[in-house]
């Protein structure tokens, strides 16, 4: 559908499929210097930015315009090299000449890292053998988009193309569906970006229909702070949710060696019957605004760490080596933190305890465990990916290739070993299927069981020390499994 956007332009079938920028705010805002309407300030307000700046993408069509797309995700546009010879194929152009306007292009493309209107006139006036058709014709096909893009769920098409989708990962075995930023789809002017009800909860039960019909489940990803209270909005309409507040309170359990924090996400879990799919590290890395406090209706509504808290947490894997991604407002100014990438073993000081118990505790989580690759190999930081950024920027750091050579070494570790020990005792015992209790203890420590009639396992942890024991009793009595 993009590739034939880019193609085609306004004759493309799929000019509806993604979000025109000027027709969506064409009655609440002004056209600016850049060729794209600024919205009202009362609308601006409301936007949820990712990067400083409005989220837009611009695409040269055929015709030499250059149409504005909503673009939430700030996809990154490269151009492969301009050299002369880009330009000696127009009839008359001397070598000299195709020189200077190839650097001119890459100059104006290093600063701008785009050709607006204007630069187009200006290049093809520097040499009279030049059009602006020509200009278009030579670089064009030099553009590389690498990201996302936002699809306009007014249109049948993408309804029509979310069906098909399901429907293929069906038929591919797939069985659970994550909605990746789900909570950006539905978009309205005077609203904000982000989770707009009722819209937001039609296009869920839209798609859940759909799944329903392949057999599948369907969870969104949305990331938002505790204090909103979204994540039991969406267990309460029955939706699994991304447990992305128990990396950050793991982290801050094994720094701080206290279990407060902790005990009070398990116990919400438990109490408010949540589905979870948890994970320690992931490939957006560790979410942070996640654990925030917030006002809602004028009252202040507290997170699972106070802000203080959250800083130091942040600080600590920034000492570590960690890189940080943060939010921003209309006007550019950073908001907060959203997520600090990093590897989790380097988040953890590249402490292997630390991971092997961080590992043991996501194992007696309530929920679905979740296990990213680089975690189970104790990856640490990649900083020349994300010094290379490509698609992902400083998300790079945890997205390390691992070739098989990697994982035959990687498998004779001690610390890889232990926590496949780990998670195969939570896919075998059948404790795991019963019910989870949390065990009185002191501050420092960590005691989990589950039970079950056929087996009972048991965790006992100390979040000082690091050291911990597993063990279970399938009716012969307790068999320590592990300890450290």
């Amino acid at each position: 559908q993009f590739v034939d956007l880019l193609e085609k332009g306004k004759d493309s079938d799929y000019r509806d499929f993604f979000i025109n920028w000027n027709e969506f705010w064409k009655d609440h805002g002004k056209m600016g210097p850049n060729d794209h309407i600024v919205p009202d300030r009362e609308c601006l307000d409301k936007l949820f930015m990712r990067k400083p700046g409005l989220p837009i993408l611009k695409l040269r069509f055929p015709d030499g315009s250059l149409q504005a797309y909503w673009n939430t995700f700030y996809q990154k546009v490269e151009f492969d090299e301009i050299t002369a010879q880009d330009f000696e194929k127009i009839q008359g152009m001397d070598p000299v000449a195709a020189a200077e306007i190839a650097n001119h292009v890459k100059v104006v493309i290093k600063d701008k890292g785009q050709l607006e209107s204007a630069d187009m006139d200006e290049i093809a006036g520097i040499d009279a053998k030049l059009s602006k058709e020509d200009l278009i014709s030579a670089i064009c096909h030099k553009r590389e988009f690498l990201g996302q893009m936002d699809l306009n769920a007014r249109s049948v098409q993408v309804w029509d193309f979310y069906d098909e989708t399901l429907r293929k990962l069906s038929a591919y075995g797939a069985k659970i569906i994550r909605l990746d930023a789900f909570a950006y789809l539905h978009k309205e002017p005077g609203q904000p970006n982000f989770f707009n009800r009722p819209g937001t909860w039609e296009y869920l039960r839209c798609l859940r229909d759909m799944a329903h019909k392949y057999k599948l489940v369907i969870f969104p990803e949305i990331h938002s702070e505790y204090g909103a209270g979204i994540h039991e909005e969406i267990s309460r309409e029955g939706y699994p949710i991304y447990d992305f507040f128990f990396p950050g309170l793991v982290i801050d359990a094994l720094d701080r060696g206290r279990n407060e924090a902790l005990l009070q996400w398990i116990a919400d879990i438990l109490n408010k019957k949540l589905q979870t799919i948890n994970m320690l590290g992931s490939h957006d890395g560790i979410p942070v605004l996640d654990l925030k406090g917030i006002m809602v209706g004028g009252t202040y509504r507290p997170g699972l760490l106070s802000d203080e808290l959250i800083e130091e947490t942040v600080q600590r894997i920034i000492d570590r080596g960690g890189l940080t991604k943060n939010l921003y407002d209309a006007d550019g100014r950073k908001i907060a933190y959203y997520q600090v990438n990093a590897t989790f073993f380097s988040a953890l000081g590249e402490d292997e305890p630390k991971l092997r118990l961080a590992r043991a505790i996501q194992m007696f989580m309530p929920g679905m465990p979740q296990v990213w690759y680089l975690d189970l190999f104790a990856g640490t930081n990649d900083y020349a990916a994300a010094k290379r950024g490509r698609t992902a920027g400083h998300k790079e750091i945890n997205r390390t290739t691992l070739h098989m050579i990697d994982i035959e070494n990687g498998l004779k570790r001690d610390i890889v070993k232990d926590q496949i020990a780990l998670i195969r005792l939570r896919n075998t015992s059948p404790a795991f299927t019963g019910e989870m209790q949390l065990i009185d203890c002191e501050p420092h420590q960590l005691h989990i069981r589950w039970r079950h009639p056929d087996a009972t396992a048991t965790l006992h942890a100390d979040l000082h020390t690091h050291g911990f024991s597993v063990s279970q009793d399938t009716g012969n009595g307790e068999q320590v499994l592990m300890s450290f």
